[in-house]
């Protein structure tokens, strides 16, 4: 009589008189063995070694089963160097099957995070691939928290190619999803989710700027401040439950309450900081948007061509060449900017045309700073000596306090004019320059480059400047807990229960900002948009 007993999603089947448990698949029924609808009888069971499994002769593992993983972790292409990686309990048995170290060792197991000269080998045809290095880290000390085995190869299409076939040969290793080295990396508590953020934000960063504000993330210091709060939060919930508990007795001090509260006041206030940070750290990671703006013909696409350094966008002395927004990504002063060359802003009859304006207008509107181009002779006028500026009535509604103003073609204005007269008539952030001659332009490039930096820098110092919100989502869950915490504050003693709670969500909201209470959806959002080897 068989007696099946399911554990871990394998059926456990034991066989009287047998001293040993045969470990099949779910859908491996408890009279036949495998497709062949065999009975199961001590004389037939024959079963194979798959990786670190078991499993009976002629079943295969689905993908699910497959807990090894592997990967290309550096760019396609041909290179000096390419590394492959694999991750999981079978790592070990990857290296003893593709490499063979030049120098002999015991059972063929390497020494861990020591770098070994190699060939690498197919595991079936045993036909020599490439001669590179490997290296072994022993879990729980490698990045996933897994036995981790990389291989460093030529990085040629032919050799990786053949690489990745000989480990798809493997009948327990599978390829790896996008972000699952990172994943299984968080899921073994190596990291938390501001650091996979700033993992992924470090691969992607284009500017110097990125690159610190990245980097200070991977390396825990968001962590760090997000468990502060979380922490003060806890412990004026420690504080308000004891009251729960015990009341206002003998075994607690008078006025817990209102330390409770006064240390939530001071906590809110810290949130509340974080909040109103002009969405500093978001707009560094994404880029900030800069919008090119002005009557036509002024220099505004020559301004666009003059800061890439290239011919990006198309200039002639026709009115309205210029009729879509035309964007660029690029590093000024170490920053990202996304500058966005629009269409002159006039009145105009021209159906195309104004739809063209109308979108500059809202780009205008919508950038996080924007610099206006106008042509200094069209605009100056000189009287008794005296300068003065008209500017376009279609200009000044897109006006804002912050707007930067190039005056360009200086070299054809009749009367020269200094650069201080311009600044007392349109403040400091405005410069003199002559695009086609380049007069004046290293000077504004170098203003620019200030008045960004005054605004977005992280600043030498990078723990104490860095922004501590870089994702919406950092936001979204701050501004749940200063709710929450505005709730707790709004309630009495009578109502300390209910006030708990609100604490209780305060600590949950800024929880789920580092994963220690996490979300499937965000979890998988969050992961699929790394790249394949991370």
């Amino acid at each position: 009589m068989l007696h099946p007993v399911s554990r871990h999603g394998l059926t456990c089947i034991n066989l009287p008189f047998i001293r040993f448990t045969l470990r099949v698949p779910r859908f491996v029924s408890s009279g036949t063995l495998g497709l062949y609808s065999l009975p199961i009888t001590p004389k037939n069971i024959h079963v194979k070694k798959v990786g670190t499994l078991t499993l009976p002769r002629g079943v295969t593992l689905s993908d699910a089963q497959k807990k090894t993983i592997y990967a290309l972790s550096t760019p396609p292409g041909r290179a000096g160097v390419g590394v492959i990686r694999v991750s999981g309990p079978d790592a070990l048995t990857v290296w003893r099957a593709v490499v063979k170290p030049s120098k002999s060792l015991r059972d063929n197991t390497p020494e861990p995070w020591k770098l070994y000269r190699c060939r690498i080998c197919h595991p079936e045809k045993e036909e020599v691939l490439d001669d590179g290095l490997a290296v072994f880290f022993k879990s729980p000390s490698s990045f996933t928290t897994e036995d981790v085995l990389e291989l460093h190869i030529h990085s040629g299409r032919a050799i990786i190619s053949s690489v990745l076939a000989a480990l798809s040969s493997l009948p327990f290793c599978r390829p790896a999803e996008p972000g699952e080295f990172t994943r299984r990396a968080f899921e073994g508590g190596r990291l938390d989710l501001t650091q996979v953020e700033g993992l992924k934000d470090l691969i992607d960063a284009e500017t110097e700027s990125q690159r610190r504000m990245a980097l200070d993330a991977a390396r825990g210091a968001k962590r760090t401040q997000f468990e502060h709060l979380r922490t003060e939060i806890i412990q004026c919930l420690a504080m308000v439950e004891a009251l729960i508990d015990f009341g206002e007795g003998e075994d607690i001090e008078e006025g817990v309450f209102e330390q409770a509260r006064m240390r939530a006041i001071k906590l809110n206030g810290m949130i509340k900081g974080h909040l109103n940070d002009r969405r500093r750290g978001e707009i560094i990671r994404s880029g900030i948007r800069l919008a090119i703006f002005g009557p036509p013909n002024a220099g505004k696409s020559s301004l666009l061509n003059f800061l890439a350094q290239r011919e990006a966008a198309i200039v002639t002395p026709v009115p309205g060449t210029t009729r879509d927004i035309l964007e660029l990504s690029l590093d000024i002063g170490g920053l990202p900017v996304i500058v966005a060359d629009t269409a002159g802003v006039r009145a105009t009859d021209d159906l195309v045309e104004n739809i063209g304006i109308e979108r500059a207008r809202n780009i205008v509107e919508a950038s996080d700073i924007s610099l206006c181009v106008l042509s200094l002779p069209d605009i100056l006028t000189v009287t008794s000596g005296r300068p003065s500026m008209h500017t376009p009535l279609t200009l000044k509604t897109l006006f804002k306090p912050d707007t930067c103003f190039l005056l360009n073609k200086s070299d054809l204005l009749a009367t020269a004019v200094s650069e201080n007269d311009i600044r007392q008539l349109l403040g400091n952030k405005a410069w003199v320059t002559s695009l086609s001659t380049g007069q004046g332009t290293s000077e504004f490039l170098k203003g620019l480059s200030e008045v960004l930096q005054d605004r977005y820098d992280l600043g030498d110092d990078n723990s104490s400047q860095t922004s501590l919100i870089t994702h919406a989502r950092h936001r979204t869950h701050l501004e749940s807990a200063s709710r929450f915490i505005d709730a707790f504050l709004e309630y009495s003693t009578q109502d300390v229960v209910l006030g708990a709670e609100e604490l209780r969500y305060a600590a949950q909201a800024v929880g789920k900002i580092s994963g220690l209470i996490d979300t499937e959806d965000v979890l998988d959002a969050l992961f699929r948009d790394f790249c394949i080897g991370k």
